[in-house]
C-alpha cells in the first residue's frame, strides 16, 4: 500500500524558509513522478513542482521557480520541497504526490496523495 506522509509545515513569517519533507513507504522508489501541490482555501489544487523518479528534471511552477526547490532523496525515500522569502499568498495546505507512469504540474495526473502539511505566512 503506498503511503505519503508530509511534515515541516507551520506559521513562518513572511521572508522566512521552510522544508516540507514527505515520506514514501509501499511505492517503487526511483520510478515515474513525484510532486507538490498546495490548496489555499476557496482555491483549486495549484502545482508548485515536480521532479522524475530518477531524480532528474527538477521543475518549479514559473511563478514560484526562484524561491521553491524540490529534491529528493532516494535513499531515504523522501521528497523534499525548499521554500524561501516565503509570502502570506503562500499559506496554503500542502500535498505531495506520485505516480508511476504520469508527470506534470496537473493534478489530475497523481495517483497517490498525502494529506497534506500547513503551510502558514504571516506578514
Amino acid at each position: 500500500q503506498v503511503q505519503l506522509v508530509e511534515s515541516g509545515g507551520g506559521s513562518v513569517q513572511a521572508g522566512g524558509s521552510l522544508t516540507l519533507s514527505c515520506a514514501v513507504s509501499g511505492y517503487t522508489y526511483g520510478g515515474g513522478c513525484m510532486a507538490w501541490f498546495r490548496q489555499a482555501p476557496g482555491k483549486t489544487r495549484e502545482g508548485v513542482a515536480n521532479i522524475l523518479g530518477s531524480g532528474q528534471s527538477p521543475t518549479s511552477a514559473g511563478s514560484l521557480m526562484d524561491r521553491f526547490t524540490i529534491s529528493q532523496n532516494n535513499a531515504q525515500n523522501t521528497l523534499y520541497l525548499q521554500m524561501k522569502s516565503l509570502k502570506p499568498d503562500d499559506t496554503a495546505m500542502y500535498y505531495c504526490a506520485a505516480d508511476y507512469r504520469r508527470c506534470g504540474l496537473n493534478s489530475k495526473l497523481y495517483s497517490y496523495w498525502g494529506r497534506g502539511t500547513q503551510v502558514t505566512v504571516s506578514s
